[in-house]
Parts: C-alpha cells; sequence; structure tokens
C-alpha cells in the first residue's frame, strides 16, 4: 500500500531548500503552444521561464512526460485552454525544490514522484504537494509516470464511475484494449472480478491476447487513425451471443462517435455507458429517451472528479503500484520521444501506431 510522504523535517530543510532552488535555472526547454491546430502546433521552445514554486508546492525536475489523447484536445483546442501553455498534464521525476509547507509534510529534495498537473513537457513543472505521488523504489519513473493519468484513469472508470451498477462475475464491455487506457482497464476490470469482452484492431490482437478478457473481437483497422473500424463486424450480435442474450452491465468506452450506438445497444438491462473519450471523434448528443429500452444509464467522467482530494489520490495509485509490484498489471511502454520531437509524438499518437504508453524522455 502506498503511504503518505513522512512527518519528519530535515533540521537543515530551510538551507537545502535555498540551495537547491537556487540551482534551478531561469528558463528552460519547454514543448509550447501559442496557437491552437495540428500536431506542428506543438513546438519546442529553449527559453520558456521556469515555473516560480508558490506556498504548498515543490518544484519537480522531469525525466518522463506521458503523452495522452486529452493533450492531443487541448492542441486542438477541443478542450480549451489559455494561450500559451505548455503541453502534457502527467510527468515523473524528482523533487528540485521544496516549500517550507511541502517540507513540513515530508517532502525532501531528492524524492521520486509521480503526478498530475498541466505543463508537465517541460524540464522544470511546479506541483501542489497534495498531488505528488511518491514512487515506490520498486517501481520505475517510466512505468509510474505512465500510471498517472492512464493508470489512474482506469482505475476509476474500473472501480467507481459504473456507480457499482455492475458486480463480480458480470459482463463489461471496454473498447480499444490495445491502446493504452484501456490496457490497463481490461487489466484492472478483471481484478475487480469482472467478465470481460473486449475490442481491438487485428493489428494490436497480439497484446490485447495478454490481457486476461474472456471475449476479445478483432476488427479491421483504419488506416492511419487511432481507432479500430467498428462497422467491419457486427459487435452488438456477438456481445449479445456471449451474454446469452442480456448484453453488458456496463461499456467504457473511450472511442467516442464510432462506437455510441453500439455501446448503448450492447447494454443490459439497468446498464451503464460509461464514454470517457473522443479518439473518433466527440460524442454526438442524442435524447435522452435513447435510453428508455433498457432503462440504461450514462456517464461523462473525467479524472479530477474521482482525485478530488489526497487521500481519494493517495488510494487509487497506492492500488495500482501494489499491483505493479505484485505483478498483476502488465504495463507496456511503447516508445519513448526525445521532447525535441514533441510534435512527432502526438503525431504517432493520433495515428494509432501505439500499443502501449507513448513518453516524452525529457
Amino acid at each position: 500500500m502506498l503511504s503518505n510522504f513522512g512527518r519528519t523535517r530535515l533540521s537543515s530543510s530551510v538551507n537545502v531548500i535555498r540551495r537547491a532552488f537556487s540551482a534551478i535555472p531561469e528558463t528552460m526547454k519547454a514543448a509550447v503552444v501559442r496557437e491552437v491546430g495540428d500536431a506542428d502546433a506543438l513546438k519546442l521552445e529553449t527559453d520558456f521561464p521556469t515555473p516560480k514554486m508558490g506556498p504548498g508546492q515543490v518544484i519537480v525536475k522531469n525525466e518522463y512526460a506521458g503523452i495522452n489523447f486529452i493533450d492531443t484536445y487541448h492542441r486542438k483546442g477541443l478542450y480549451p485552454r489559455d494561450l500559451p501553455f505548455i503541453g502534457g498534464q502527467e510527468g515523473g521525476g524528482t523533487v528540485a525544490a521544496v516549500s517550507d509547507e511541502a517540507a513540513a509534510e515530508g517532502i525532501k529534495v531528492g524524492d521520486r514522484v509521480a503526478y498530475s498537473v498541466f505543463g508537465s513537457y517541460a524540464e522544470y513543472t511546479a506541483v501542489p504537494a497534495a498531488k505528488l505521488l511518491p514512487v515506490p523504489d520498486a517501481v520505475g519513473l517510466d512505468v509510474a509516470t505512465s500510471c498517472v493519468v492512464q493508470g489512474m484513469t482506469a482505475h476509476y472508470l474500473t472501480s467507481s464511475a459504473h456507480a457499482d451498477l455492475i458486480k463480480e462475475g458480470e459482463w463489461c464491455l471496454i473498447h480499444g484494449v490495445g491502446g493504452g487506457t484501456c490496457q490497463w482497464a481490461a487489466q484492472m476490470a478483471k481484478l475487480r472480478g469482472f467478465k470481460v469482452i473486449g475490442t481491438v484492431s487485428k493489428g494490436k490482437a497480439s497484446i490485447a491476447e495478454g490481457l486476461g478478457c474472456d471475449e476479445l473481437i478483432a476488427l479491421d483497422e483504419v488506416p492511419g487513425a487511432s481507432f479500430e473500424d467498428y462497422e467491419s463486424f457486427d459487435i452488438v450480435e456477438r456481445v449479445k451471443e456471449v451474454t446469452d442474450g442480456e448484453g453488458v452491465k456496463c461499456v467504457i468506452d473511450g472511442i467516442g462517435k464510432s462506437t455510441m450506438d453500439i455501446s448503448i445497444d450492447s447494454l443490459a438491462r439497468r446498464g451503464i455507458f460509461v464514454s470517457f473519450g473522443n479518439a473518433s471523434g466527440a460524442v454526438p448528443a442524442f435524447p435522452v429517451l435513447r435510453l428508455i429500452g433498457k432503462s440504461a444509464y450514462v456517464t461523462r467522467p473525467k479524472l479530477l472528479d474521482y482525485t478530488v482530494d489526497r487521500e481519494e489520490l493517495v488510494w487509487r495509485a497506492g492500488e495500482i503500484f501494489g499491483w505493479l509490484q505484485e505483478g498483476k498489471l502488465n504495463v507496456s511502454v511503447d516508445t519513448e520521444f526525445p521532447l525535441e520531437e514533441a510534435a512527432e509524438g502526438h503525431k504517432y499518437l493520433e495515428a494509432g501506431k501505439s500499443k502501449g504508453k507513448v513518453l516524452y524522455k525529457i
């Protein structure tokens, strides 16, 4: 189980803080968006101002930054942010400076940490102490960084977002289990005791076969896309066959536009459609009466609402790191790009080439 940082302060903490902070440069390299657009809108800058440390914060010297689909939504303007901004919201590295408040919590320079806050595509990030996840020595920083968004997202999707409308031994449909987040989700759903039907592109089927899905539906690929051809097979019919005509109690869907109808039509009575992504495009509006056939539920969750305080954050991370250390989770780090190739990292993800986590090596 992941523990909080210790409460003991070093007697010389103030001197350590000052020495560490003075060693941090005034400027840094960072991947920045100044105008929203395609992947080439994400550009490396070598003289971006280094963030200042506020009360209750630390400065993390990043070793890795995770690349996630939500980062592409920010870059394109689908999820607007104030311009200019440093990309990313998932990082891992070592603490380079601590505020007095963070030191009082036992955080010290040199601690290995992972986190999720905006601005991780950079050499340094200012992170609230409450957002830090201490990384066990047995877990690599690349794997720990991979956990923060994808792992934590998969955790809340399989443990909380379904509102307990699915019980142990019941069926769950998870789309895109060959990709990053849903590789995690398929494994965690099995750890929760659910029976899992996974969809996957034929090109990623070999990866998905190792996730423990009870049924795997391999689909044709869409060239140059990050999602499968969901019209190449009658998924709803196969779901009904596998579940003896009942359907599934939960659908976890990060694909979006291409799978909305499939997801709703695959539900069992009082099942829940958990829509969390837009890989094929945003989910279109639909009338609530569409759900009446099975008295179904729908939710559109986000990670921030499932890590509302330090206790919840540490609980989720603790389960994930515990499973990793016990060998119950298999994390696939697909590719590392140098930060200098920031645009290429986004292009790789959006083209559907990844078979696991994609990272920047800072």
